[in-house]
């Protein structure tokens, strides 16, 4: 499996753009690969390990942070506290906000599309 060696999931595909949508799960990976997305990659969770953090940081880009909007606030808190490292890195960083309660999956089966999403991304926040 790519990715499988505590890497981002598929990362050689998604580093080739000079923007990565970066978010927690492989069900959000693959609802963004299949709405056209294919800049997303996945960190299989929302703390960054060492190599995953690197390679967010291998070179100039935008990385959108689209975590959980989890009721309890921890995807919301934790995508602020990896923008705000990744900032620190000369990485720039937004961070989308998803409507309570969703995640990237959800947000496509509670009948959301790829033009919905993009807009997500265009008014994402640093």
């Amino acid at each position: 499996m790519p990715g499988s060696k505590g890497g981002l999931y598929c990362w050689t595909q998604a580093r080739s753009h000079p923007e990565v949508i970066l978010v927690e799960g492989l069900f959000d990976y693959a609802v963004l690969w299949q709405a056209g997305f294919q800049n997303v990659t996945c960190s299989l969770g929302t703390h960054l390990n060492a190599r995953q953090f690197r390679q967010l940081c291998d070179g100039p880009r935008t990385v959108y942070v689209a975590f959980d909007a989890d009721p309890n606030g921890s995807g919301q808190q934790a995508a602020q506290c990896l923008s705000q490292r990744l900032w620190e890195r000369g990485i720039l960083v937004r961070t989308v906000s998803l409507p309570d309660g969703h995640d990237p999956n959800s947000f496509f089966v509670q009948g959301g599309d790829a033009r919905q999403f993009q807009s997500l991304l265009e008014a994402a926040h640093p």
